[in-house]
């Protein structure tokens, strides 16, 4: 008994590294590893999925352009501030060729994609930011992107819809970084006085001054299972309480748990969840 739980486990173990040595020796992008299971599928496969694990679930990264491609009509988004980009405001070494890699890699000038279009013939306005760029860290021309998209929503009478991906303020810009948390906010509360409807969809991850700033402001606020979203690492707030800290600490389930999500939203359900959500608000 023990021998055959043994020789099962080396089996396991030895087709894993078989598939991993394959993996390393074909194209880049043909096959996509799962970060949870270390399934290995076709990016085509992985992509008609949603970018979610088809063996156990696990929501992978996905890009702005894919996710807007998966929620937008087709043919119906119109792009706002595409030409807009980051300088080097403070000088920081080397900040501007990691800025000419990142849109080089994503083929965007930074890590939010706004613009409208609609959901199932509904009019939004959407902003979704990429973790792929600057892990999706938030400097002036993201907070200036999103100010600008709100005050389109404004200005079009429609809801906003904003996908939050981000490691928080981006350090490179200093103080600049930390103002886009005031402006963001001050704009959805004039969004809010108007009376117009502001979802606020948490992926993984959502920290720092990004969670802390317009990622809890939802009139809903949704995520996708077992996203990581909180504002200080679990480290550090163990350190400073001088507790510990449950185990799904900072999961979109704790927050779901304790009052501070709405609903988790699987992706493959995200499309017709707002769908329903945005007919509701319209009647």
């Amino acid at each position: 008994m023990l021998k055959n739980i043994f020789t099962k486990n080396k089996l396991i173990t030895q087709t894993q590294e078989v598939k991993s040595k394959i993996i390393d020796n074909v194209p880049k992008g043909l096959f996509g590893k799962c970060s949870s299971c270390n399934n290995i599928t076709y990016t085509k496969e992985l992509k008609n999925n949603l970018f979610v694990c088809p063996t156990c679930g696990h929501h992978l990264p996905i890009s702005a352009k894919d996710r807007i491609e998966f929620l937008i009509d087709a043919g119906t988004f119109i792009e706002y501030d595409k030409k807009l980009s980051s300088d080097n405001p403070l000088n920081f070494e080397g900040y501007k060729d990691k800025l000419k890699q990142d849109m080089k890699k994503t083929k965007m000038n930074d890590a939010v994609m706004t613009g409208e279009g609609t959901i199932n013939e509904l009019p939004v306005v959407v902003g979704v930011m990429d973790s792929n760029f600057r892990m999706g860290s938030m400097g002036s021309v993201v907070g200036e992107k999103i100010t600008r998209a709100i005050e389109k929503a404004i200005e079009k009478k429609v809801p906003f819809i904003l996908f939050s991906a981000s490691g928080g303020a981006r350090m490179q810009e200093g103080v600049l970084s930390l103002m886009q948390m005031a402006k963001t906010s001050a704009a959805l509360d004039k969004m809010n006085k108007e009376g117009l409807l502001f979802i606020s969809y948490l992926t993984h991850p959502t920290t720092g001054g990004v969670s802390a700033s317009f990622a809890s402001l939802g009139d809903i606020n949704i995520s996708e299972p077992k996203a990581l979203i909180g504002f200080a690492g679990r480290r550090i707030i163990e350190q400073t309480i001088r507790q510990e800290l449950p185990d799904d600490f900072q999961t979109a389930e704790f927050l779901l748990k304790n009052g501070q999500l709405d609903m988790i939203v699987p992706r493959k359900e995200m499309k017709d969840n707002l769908t329903t959500i945005l007919k509701i608000h319209s009647l």
